[in-house]
């Protein structure tokens, strides 16, 4: 074995022993929004961490076998939600790989059992494994068989077989425009008719880049998702208009630059993948990976599932998890006193705990900055960490007080880095750990 291919297997080795834990210990499902309105919670109202992988064609290219594949991988890093399109790519009227056609006669209103008895195992196999799949049940590729006429009776029917399957949310793929919010009213309306609204609804536009925001009120819409496809410098500006919106819903950046993506006239590097997913998170939304082999189902697939980008993903999780109340999650770019960066594709970027426990800094790439030290709320000093987002390495940067300003260099050797600063611990006798 030489250096290189050691130091492959050593990361990837040791990445598994880190983020193995990250399979939640507890049913996650049926997701629910939380009170404030900002993140996912459990059915005891539990913060659930949005790490969502795309698997487009889950349902119809790929074996039950590879389904569960596909499935265990993904939740041994770590990720909790699966984009799934209920007929696969294209208009919806393919067979699946046992030859089996989703509908008799291409008519929505007469489903094939044995179509969508896979889809069932694949659900099940997802829920055995604490996963919640979004299934896409309207594409506008679909839109030649799913029609304004039958949109309503196609997903009650849908709704009435999935009721008690608490491991799914609907999404809808519909373009940006003002003729398909009819058609979107009508599949809402049966989803409702069908379970009751117990499992929550999104959609999320194509051709991209745009969001569900542009019918925000609609009052079935129970979280804005978006697609920024190759426009990574999209995603701030995007994610941010969402997240100020009232009524306050959750936002997901849903879909952007695949890694190894064939399309974009560039190179989908792990690093532009950690860009994507860090300027989502850091804006206070939820995020959505994807691998290019994956929703192409091409013969590399399953090797595409250990991905450097898939794993850094797990990382990324662990680093939120080890953060006091997550979820509780502020951007603030007055976090910064100089160097914060907002704007284009290389950004700096700031959250914090809403009562000042920790601040978190991502820097897209090498630059020098400084803090307001101030926003540590908690404690006389602050505790600096660095750690390394393609490793989840951590090393101690200092020892602080919480006052006043303080310059920050990201370390050498990092293509970008995490910054995070935490109120330094007492242990009862006035004396900081």
């Amino acid at each position: 074995m030489n250096a290189a291919t050691f130091k492959t297997v050593f990361l990837i080795c040791f990445v598994f022993i880190s983020v193995s834990g990250l399979r939640a210990q507890h049913p996650v499902f049926p997701v629910k929004i939380s009170e404030n309105g900002r993140y996912f919670a459990d059915r005891n109202n539990n913060p659930v961490f949005w790490l969502g992988t795309t698997q487009w064609q889950i349902f119809r290219e790929y074996t039950v076998g590879e389904a569960r594949t596909i499935l265990e991988n993904a939740n041994s890093k770590g990720f909790v939600f699966v984009q799934a399109m209920l007929m696969g790519v294209g208009d919806g009227t393919q067979a699946n790989i046992y030859g089996d056609k989703p509908w008799f006669n291409d008519n929505p209103l007469t489903p094939n059992e044995a179509y969508f008895l896979r889809v069932d195992s694949v659900i099940r196999i997802a829920r055995e494994n604490n996963m919640i799949i979004s299934v896409t049940l309207y594409h506008q590729r679909y839109r030649k068989c799913i029609t304004l006429e039958n949109a309503r009776s196609w997903a009650k029917w849908l709704a009435q077989r999935y009721r008690d399957m608490p491991n799914i949310v609907w999404s809808m793929t519909p373009e940006a425009k003002e003729e398909f919010v009819p058609i979107l009213r009508e599949l809402a309306a049966g989803l409702h008719e069908g379970d009751g609204g117990t499992h929550k609804i999104t959609f999320k536009p194509d051709p991209a880049p745009f969001s569900s925001s542009f019918i925000h009120r609609e009052e079935w819409l129970d979280y804005n998702s978006m697609q920024t496809w190759n426009a990574v410098d999209l995603i701030y500006p995007m994610v941010t208009h969402d997240y100020n919106l009232e009524p306050v819903k959750p936002v997901l950046m849903a879909e952007g630059a695949y890694e190894q993506g064939s399309e974009y006239g560039f190179e989908v590097t792990p690093l532009w993948i950690r860009r994507q997913a860090y300027y989502s998170y850091l804006a206070g939304v939820h995020h959505t990976y994807g691998h290019n082999d994956s929703w192409r189902v091409l013969p590399t697939w399953e090797k595409a599932l250990d991905a450097p980008g898939a794993i850094q993903m797990g990382i990324l999780k662990k680093i939120f998890l080890d953060l006091d109340e997550w979820w509780f999650l502020v951007p603030d770019q007055t976090v910064f006193a100089s160097g914060g960066k907002t704007t284009g594709k290389i950004l700096n970027l700031a959250a914090r705990h809403k009562d000042g426990k920790w601040i978190m800094v991502y820097l897209a790439g090498k630059t020098s900055f400084s803090i307001n030290m101030n926003k540590i709320a908690s404690g006389n000093s602050v505790n600096a960490f660095w750690i390394n987002p393609e490793t989840g390495n951590s090393v101690m940067a200092g020892n602080f007080p919480n006052t006043g300003v303080r310059s920050f260099s990201t370390p050498e050797e990092l293509e970008d880095a995490i910054l995070i600063l935490k109120a330094a611990g007492n242990n009862g006798d006035g004396q900081e750990k």
